[in-house]
């Protein structure tokens, strides 16, 4: 956002950023005018004193990179000034170990090597994860703090992007929702797959009695759910090392389907019981590394908007047990086994969510159909009627009457 001084002296002006493009007018003033509540906008948005390259708008609109906001004075609510931004105090240690984990910044995102056995967010009795470090990252009161995007599991270390402002995230958030986000995972996987490479569809949901940590394969019930999977190396009938790209997102997603493959990711006890711990120098950590991500990235300034390819090194326990078993890391650079979705334009965006729309109406329709047929059938057949005249009813008399 940047404010131009305007002739009339308590009028604002403000150029849209890149950071703010496609945004709604009310989200705009939420984000950049915290302290001008929703009702206001929508008074000045109704009387025209909001305009937007000179032109009248509404709160839904959205607004485009470069175009000039006129805001008028005032309209400051004292229930809604923004407080300071609330920053945690972290020990020098703790910053310390944020910015080791840093392998890329740009001027949109962080791109964070998660290391094994730190939570991504925190939860029921874990105190220490990445979003708790991410205060490490805001150097002054301008600065927004960053935020996460996507999860990894806690056992499951390597690339973590964080985006660096709201426009930003909300962006990625959009690519990962609609998978043109391409995603390569390395694991080490028990016993020789009998297929090289292939794909597993086995739709997925919470195992019931686990409170939801534990999830398992639902043909019925179970949201869809696909892994494309490559063996890039074998240890003869001991191990294999494989690529793993989730096609969808769910919960814990590679290692069930590894597990219910029959060749649970090395360490994964959780899914793979016993039988998923390999006896010798192999580390009993799990090995499972998110190597590499590509993902187009918003225009925010020099040096953005192009494609983020981010590689992330093998913690020290997977990259051991890679030399203990034979494997060589050359022997692959994380290739996606799929082609990139291109992004949908604004018409196609808006046909899908017809269709959509359109599937959900016939959806609700069928039951009531249904239910209508199975009336009409039980309700008891009327007698037929008898054609011709009533009995003892005169004929009606043609012609005029005078």
């Amino acid at each position: 956002m940047t404010e131009t001084p305007s002739p009339t002296d308590n009028v604002r002006q403000f150029t849209v950023s890149e950071d703010d493009n496609d945004i709604r007018l009310d989200r705009w003033f939420k984000r950049n005018l915290p302290q001008v509540g929703f009702a206001t906008v929508s008074r000045w948005a109704r009387t025209g004193q909001i305009r937007v390259d000179g032109k009248r708008v509404k709160p839904e609109d959205r607004l485009s990179a470069g175009q000039v906001l006129r805001v008028p004075p005032g309209g400051e609510d004292a229930a809604r000034k923004p407080s300071a931004p609330r920053v945690r105090a972290l020990s020098p240690e703790q910053i310390a170990e944020a910015h080791d984990m840093v392998i890329r910044e740009t001027p949109t995102a962080i791109v964070l090597n998660k290391p094994p056995g730190l939570a991504t967010q925190g939860g029921s009795k874990t105190t220490k994860h990445v979003d708790g470090l991410l205060d490490a990252f805001v150097t002054d009161e301008r600065t927004p703090r960053p935020r996460l995007v996507h999860r990894l599991d806690k056992d499951t270390s390597g690339v973590l992007l964080i985006a660096r402002t709201p426009g930003s995230a909300a962006s990625f958030s959009k690519r990962f929702a609609s998978r043109s986000a391409r995603k390569v995972y390395w694991a080490l996987v028990v016993g020789n797959p009998q297929l090289s490479e292939g794909v597993i569809d086995a739709p997925l949901a919470k195992q019931p009695g686990t409170g939801g940590e534990k999830m398992h394969i639902d043909e019925e019930n179970g949201a869809a759910a696909k892994t494309r999977y490559r063996v890039v190396d074998r240890a003869g009938q001991r191990a294999a090392w494989v690529e793993l790209e989730p096609l969808t997102g769910r919960t814990h997603q590679l290692r069930v389907h590894m597990a219910a493959i029959g060749h649970p990711i090395v360490g994964d006890g959780k899914y793979g019981g016993q039988d998923a711990f390999l006896t010798g120098a192999v580390s009993r950590k799990m090995h499972l590394h998110a190597r590499r991500l590509i993902i187009t990235e918003p225009k925010a300034g020099e040096g953005s908007g192009g494609k983020l390819d981010v590689t992330a090194e093998l913690p020290p326990h997977f990259a051991a047990s890679m030399e203990v078993l034979g494997f060589d890391p050359a022997m692959s650079d994380a290739s996606p086994l799929r082609e990139e979705t291109p992004e949908k334009t604004a018409e196609e965006k808006k046909q899908a969510a017809r269709r959509h729309f359109k599937q959900a109406r016939k959806e609700e329709r069928a039951p009531r159909r249904a239910r209508g047929a199975a009336k009409a059938a039980a309700k008891p057949k009327s007698k037929p009627k008898p054609k011709g005249k009533a009995p003892g009813k005169p004929a009606k008399p043609k012609g005029k009457a005078r």
